[in-house]
């Protein structure tokens, strides 16, 4: 009886590790935030430290998600007293400069990888081993959900859908620098399930549909490869496809075949390699814009995934007909 007892227990508690991931952070006071804690130190006094382990993150996760969204909502108040949040705004600086910069900053990070730790990382997913990549990574995330909260910050729908069109005069000059990082970092932002459910005006969504085809995963990426198979350096890869085509090469392959080294899979690592060696070999000729810079602010400023969730159904509410769809999606 003490083992039913004790399966009983444990399924309560994953229950309430789901009803805390589904709590709207509206609705997590600071006494539902007490009693919790509560419950962690009495899981950590009764030895239970995996399970306190895992309450512990949910309920942190979700107080820096409610952080970010008081943060958002503060900004907000102080831009509607007149003050400013940061200097300027994206439409103070012009499409190509921006693109120059954000081309600049990935530079920087992108010569600084080295070869053996993306092939490191293909095989054993270490940052510690690969930290110029996986910084290089951070910047690629942290960039696209920047572009995705300043939109959806905007309380307006026309300068929603006038800030998603600066994005995409931004991406026309990064696809002339060769700059895919950026590139697809922007398209991502602008294709993710919190903005792409937002109204808007049918030439935008059209326009953006044509830029969509560059990341078609269905066909492998063709159209992204046939591109990049036509650049001609300097240019910024996206890295993800790399990683992929090493991580399938890796497993795809034995290291050995009858006691042999299997050179196939070598020469095939060896080309993916190649091509990035190849770009990291030209440098852009590009100056510094220390404004436009400082104004991206290592694009620390962005919220969470579920914060962006919060404000996408804050502007349109979803439907019951929806719901399933859009739960979906964020899973």
């Amino acid at each position: 009886s003490d083992i039913i007892k004790q399966r009983a227990s444990k399924n309560t508690f994953f229950v309430l590790v789901r009803v805390v991931d589904e709590l709207c952070l509206v609705e997590l006071t600071e006494d539902i935030l007490k009693q919790l804690m509560e419950l962690v130190f009495n899981l950590l006094c009764n030895g239970e430290l995996t399970l306190a382990r895992v309450l512990r993150k949910n309920i942190l996760d979700k107080v820096q998600q409610k952080k970010l969204l008081q943060y958002t909502n503060s900004l907000k108040t102080l831009a509607a007293r007149g003050v400013a949040a940061r200097p300027g705004t994206l439409h103070d600086f012009r499409s190509h400069e921006i693109a120059d910069q954000l081309t600049l900053l990935d530079a920087e990070l992108f010569y600084k990888i080295e070869i053996p730790e993306v092939l490191l990382w293909a095989k054993e997913q270490n940052e510690e081993k690969s930290p110029n990549l996986t910084q290089f990574t951070e910047h690629f995330n942290n960039m696209s959900y920047w572009v995705r909260s300043i939109i959806i910050q905007q309380e307006k729908a026309q300068d929603r859908e006038k800030l998603l069109l600066k994005f995409i005069k931004i991406m026309k000059h990064l696809r002339k620098l060769n700059n895919f990082n950026s590139y697809l970092a922007i398209l991502s932002a602008l294709d993710s399930a919190p903005i792409r459910r937002l109204e808007w005006q049918k030439q935008t969504s059209e326009g953006l549909e044509e830029y969509c085809t560059l990341i078609d995963s269905s066909s492998s990426f063709r159209a992204y490869r046939a591109a990049l198979a036509d650049v001609e350096p300097p240019c910024i890869p996206y890295l993800g496809l790399i990683l992929q085509d090493l991580t399938f090469v890796h497993l795809g392959n034995p290291d050995l075949i009858e006691g042999k080294i299997n050179f196939s899979k070598r020469w095939q690592q060896f080309n993916i390699l190649d091509t990035m060696r190849r770009f990291q070999q030209v440098h852009y000729d590009l100056k510094r814009n220390d404004d436009i810079v400082s104004f991206f602010n290592d694009f620390s400023d962005h919220l969470a995934e579920e914060a962006l969730w919060e404000l996408s159904l804050k502007i349109k509410p979803r439907n019951i007909t929806r719901r399933k769809t859009e739960r979906e999606e964020r899973t």
